[in-house]
């Protein structure tokens, strides 16, 4: 009984991060939201935070001040998240962004296809339909990528996999600046992603892998036109 109340934790670990390091809802020196008002965003327990906030505070991301609350640490001092985090925003090739990607997420695709449970499966789905839905409006779907791609992440149930999202969200928010405007590509996307998340579906780990493969070389691509 003790393994899901841990895993619903290292989720929400894994949102509040975002909520710094992609939403910039906080920075270093700021406090979270009491704990009533965050728990109740989060869809979550007290004791769920609870145990998510000292998930982070061990990584050196948060730290809990009795009495006072809890607070971002600065995150230059995290040897777990801030490194990443530097080298993603740090890195001027877009290229070099996505070939990290091509190196891990199509693996990341294939165990996800083998590991994901079915809650985690019904949430990639949904998060991919999300990013369909946007392409179709012609809004941004920065948002909606990286959390399609993280819930994959997550779904491997490899703790190491999502230390790389800073890196992952980083190569998907400067491509989607700059290839979005390209109808023909955002069908294309559009296409991939619903080829992942068929294999997923049918939990086929060689069909995910070899779709994701496909989504990022498609990427790879057409940012090398768009660069000559």
């Amino acid at each position: 009984m003790q393994k899901p109340k841990k895993r619903l934790a290292e989720s929400i670990a894994d949102r509040i991060l975002q909520m710094i390091t992609e939403e910039r809802r906080f920075s270093a020196g700021d406090k979270l939201p009491n704990e009533n008002d965050l728990s109740q965003e989060l869809g979550v327990s007290r004791a769920t935070l609870r145990e998510a906030v000292r998930i982070l505070s061990t990584g050196g991301v948060l730290e809990i001040r009795r009495g006072c609350g809890t607070y971002v640490l600065d995150q230059t001092s995290s040897a777990d998240y801030g490194a990443l985090q530097r080298a993603a925003q740090a890195t001027a090739n877009i290229r070099d962004l996505f070939e990290m990607r091509l190196i891990f997420e199509p693996e990341s695709a294939y165990f996800a296809a083998k590991r994901a449970t079915d809650a985690e499966l019904s949430e990639i789905l949904r998060y991919g339909e999300a990013v369909e839905a946007k392409i179709l409006s012609g809004e941004d779907r920065t948002q909606e990528e990286q959390r399609f791609h993280e819930s994959i992440a997550k779904a491997t149930h490899n703790e190491f996999m999502t230390h790389l999202l800073p890196i992952i969200f980083e190569a998907i928010r400067s491509g989607v600046i700059l290839l979005q405007k390209n109808q023909a590509l955002s069908q294309k996307n559009m296409s991939d992603d619903r080829m992942i998340m068929e294999f997923l579906e049918q939990r086929n780990a060689e069909g995910a892998r070899t779709a994701m493969k496909l989504h990022i070389l498609h990427a790879l691509q057409e940012l090398k036109l768009t660069q000559e």
